[in-house]
């Protein structure tokens, strides 16, 4: 199935496609350490191998104390900026002219230091309540408390630009924030492959296999040694007589992850359409059943987390089509005029049936790459429909009562589509708009000035609304709302205008889809009969 969807996807839009390429994206990694991870732990190291018979909260903080004495060193000593982080200030925008100055000089280590008081893991210690045979006996719980984390800001040789947060309170958890992209980036400079890449994507590039290649090469191994290297140099430090005593070293789990499936495309036109033709077809057929489908699930009543179709807004003003189950997500979202991404990302592995331990990457790959690859193939079906082309057309329907005649309101008639979309939209109102109400609800919702549509003429559409029965008062009140004819033929309108008139125009002048594989609907196979019936037309007219 995933193979032949991405062959669907690719036999489809081949001709609109410049490369496809998939990768890991964003991955959070947990280190512990796991000679400390329990208060027993804690307890036999200070009494059995430090010496120290009383563990009391002051052993604990002058372990804290001693770690960032050496973190102001360590940024003194190497000319490394450490600073407390702002609220409302995002890191990476900030630390970022510190990062391009290390890359001009193909420098590689820390560049920034941050410094930030955050909810961690940390140990309790208290006094039993009753006297013990021990006097020396303390009681070591864990919990959750505010503490200051060190955010080391790195450029690694291997893995690219990272974040190491390190936990200045025992048990020391530490957090790394690695992207697939920016070791792709290394890989291919070390191949010395063209590219041009903007922000974690890549637009461009001479040697698409290479590119493929390079992602593939991410791995556990690899990771490994980079987090461990760095962890050495930069985490809270131990005695060799503390190292051989106790197992310090430290076990990685996936936090969270996401993989990507990246079409980019040759220029800008057919993206957004797609996107927003994939988005409305995905809140309207992306069922539950279907979403469980995708992602190889049963769907049973006792179900965990979300199971839910959204389309968000992120600060950037880029759309993101949501598919929630349980703790992950698909998204899907299109930028840089010619890129569009499928992405999933998980925030607990075992959704999936996967462990969280960094070992099971590749087991983790397969199984993202088999989703997004059926994410696709049913999007391929979905998006290989007409999209809207704005072609209007006209009809011209004049009636007269008594001795007033109402012109005829035209399909092509901006106004009265604007109108007629905003009285739609406001059916609920109780007891029907003021004209004053409408009027600023039309320049509101469609960024109109007063004087390109002023009261009056808003009035002059209203009549001739009134005049064909479409619009009512509210009584005696000067207060309209749209009567059950008006309903129906203010959605005639609008579906005209948008699914008739536009779809068939698009497939006459831009790009008609693949008849052998359109989705299973009665609307599509309208809408094809309608294309062959036209071109029939069309053929009969060159040859008369």
């Amino acid at each position: 199935m995933p193979v032949l969807a991405m062959e669907l996807f690719t036999k489809l839009f081949g001709d609109l496609l410049l490369f496809v390429y998939h990768c890991f994206d964003r991955i959070v990694i947990h280190g512990y350490l796991s000679g400390l991870s329990r208060p027993e732990q804690v307890v036999h190291f200070f009494r059995k191998v430090v010496g120290i018979p009383v563990v009391s909260k002051e052993i604990l903080s002058q372990r804290t104390a001693d770690y960032q004495n050496w973190v102001e060193a360590f940024a003194r000593n190497h000319n490394i900026p450490i600073e407390w982080a702002e609220k409302g200030v995002r890191k990476e925008d900030y630390v970022l002219p510190w990062l391009r100055r290390m890359t001009k000089r193909n420098a590689y280590g820390v560049y920034f230091i941050f410094k930030s008081m955050e909810q961690g893991p940390t140990f309790r210690v208290s006094v039993p309540k009753y006297p013990t045979k021990d006097p020396n006996h303390r009681i070591l719980a864990r919990q959750r408390s505010r503490f200051t984390h060190d955010y080391f800001y790195i450029r690694d040789e291997v893995l690219g630009p990272m974040v190491m947060r390190v936990a200045t309170f025992l048990p020391f958890q530490t957090t790394y924030y690695l992207n697939g992209h920016n070791f792709i980036e290394q890989g291919l400079n070390r191949e010395q492959v063209g590219f041009r890449k903007n922000d974690n994507a890549f637009l461009a590039i001479d040697d698409i296999a290479a590119l493929q290649a390079a992602a593939d090469r991410l791995s556990p191994d690899i990771i490994r040694k980079r987090l461990d290297y760095w962890t050495l140099i930069l985490g809270p430090k131990f005695s060799v007589k503390e190292r051989k005593r106790v197992k310090l070293s430290r076990f990685y789990a996936i936090s969270q992850i996401e993989y990507c499936r990246n079409f980019i495309f040759k220029r800008n036109f057919p993206i957004h359409k797609l996107f927003e033709r994939g988005c409305e077809l995905g809140l309207w057929r992306l069922t539950a059943h279907k979403i469980a489908e995708i992602f190889g699930a049963r769907l049973h009543r006792r179900l965990p987390g979300k199971l839910a179709t959204v389309i968000d807004q992120i600060e950037h003003g880029h759309h993101v089509f949501r598919a929630y189950f349980k703790h992950a997500f698909l998204k899907q979202y299109e930028k840089f005029a010619t890129f569009l991404r499928n992405e999933l990302c998980s925030n607990n592995l075992n959704d999936f049936g996967l462990k969280k331990g960094l070992d099971n990457l590749d087991a983790v790959r397969q199984t993202f790459q088999v989703i997004t690859s059926r994410f696709a193939g049913f999007q391929a079906q979905w998006l290989n429909v007409h999209v809207d082309f704005p072609l209007l057309q006209r009809i011209a329907l004049p009636i007269t009562i008594g001795s007033v005649r109402y012109p005829g309101i035209k399909i092509h008639d901006r106004r009265v589509i604007r109108l007629l979309e905003v009285l739609l939209h406001g059916a609920t109102h109780v007891g029907g708009w003021t004209a004053k109400e409408i009027h600023q609800s039309v320049l509101t919702t469609f960024s109109l000035s007063e004087p390109s549509y002023g009261l009056n003429q808003l009035r002059y559409d209203l009549r001739k609304l009134k005049g064909h029965g479409l619009l009512e008062r509210d009584g005696s009140r000067y207060a309209y709302r749209l009567t059950s004819k008006g309903v129906q033929v203010a959605l005639l309108f609008l579906f005209f205008h948008k699914r008739l008139c536009g779809p068939l125009a698009n497939s006459r002048f831009h790009r008609r889809p693949d008849p052998q594989n359109r989705p299973d609907s009665r609307l599509e196979a309208a809408y094809h009969r309608a294309d062959k019936a036209i071109q029939n037309i069309v053929d009969l007219l060159a040859t008369a």
